[in-house]
């Protein structure tokens, strides 16, 4: 459970009452359970219709700390239960009328029936391209250039993964420092050699005939992902002879 500062009440009115909180305070207070967050995450989601913050006469965003525990249900459900945002956002809007409503659950087998071996894999969360551009904040050119150097890639349906939108949250954060998306190929390059040897790590038990086995390489898979993140980031401050906070 988050842990929020007490006070917010309803949604749109003009931000006056304390116990409010900056987008920044809500990116730290959600950073505990979800690392991987971002402003421009939150800041989609709102776009998206799952939370509706308070607006100050300047136009900065103030979050109550019901906003801040709803933002943790949508996060919380698309990451165990990868869930699309439309659906995520008709379950909790009927729950706060009061519906008693059960849990959509998407791509996995029911108890009692045979199903396909592709329907055991849950559906990833999806976003179209329009969306992406939206949450990025920028326009089609320059999303055919990213994919050009091949720091984004759609799906076959022309769809992209949700992760796409922290790939490009942080592309647009660094291009503010001059790094242009060219120069960040060779980072692209360093992930996908990474990528290719947790995944070669991990290939044995995906390919194993056991469900729960590779259900356990989804996990091992994510727990390698993390530790490689990790050692990456220190390697880069290391050589840079920084730390940070």
């Amino acid at each position: 459970m988050l842990q929020t500062p007490s006070g917010g009440a309803g949604h749109g009115a003009a931000a006056t009452d304390s116990g409010l909180m900056s987008i920044g305070t809500v990116l730290n207070a959600l950073r505990d359970e979800f690392p991987d967050v971002t402003i421009s995450k939150i800041r989609f989601l709102e776009s998206e219709g799952l939370v509706e913050p308070r607006r100050t006469p300047a136009g900065y965003r103030k979050f109550s700390a019901h906003d801040v525990e709803r933002l943790g249900q949508v996060l919380r459900m698309q990451r165990d239960h990868y869930l699309p945002l439309k659906v995520i956002r008709e379950h909790l809007d009927a729950m706060e009328r009061g519906e008693a409503v059960p849990l959509p659950v998407l791509g996995r087998q029911r108890d009692g029936e045979s199903a396909p071996e592709r329907a055991e894999q849950p559906t990833a969360v999806r976003i179209g391209r329009d969306e992406l551009l939206a949450a990025a904040g920028i326009g089609d050119q320059e999303l055919k250039e990213w994919e050009s150097y091949g720091l984004v890639a759609p799906l076959s349906d022309g769809a992209y993964d949700a992760e796409t939108v922290t790939v490009a949250s942080l592309v647009v954060e660094l291009g503010r420092f001059g790094i242009e998306p060219r120069h960040l190929r060779v980072m692209k390059a360093a992930a996908d050699r990474e990528a290719g040897l947790v995944d070669q790590v991990v290939a044995p038990l995906k390919r194993h005939r056991n469900p729960q086995t590779r259900a356990h390489a989804e996990a091992r898979t994510k727990e390698l992902a993390g530790l490689a993140v990790k050692l990456h980031a220190a390697l880069v401050q290391t050589a840079l002879g920084v730390r940070l906070p």
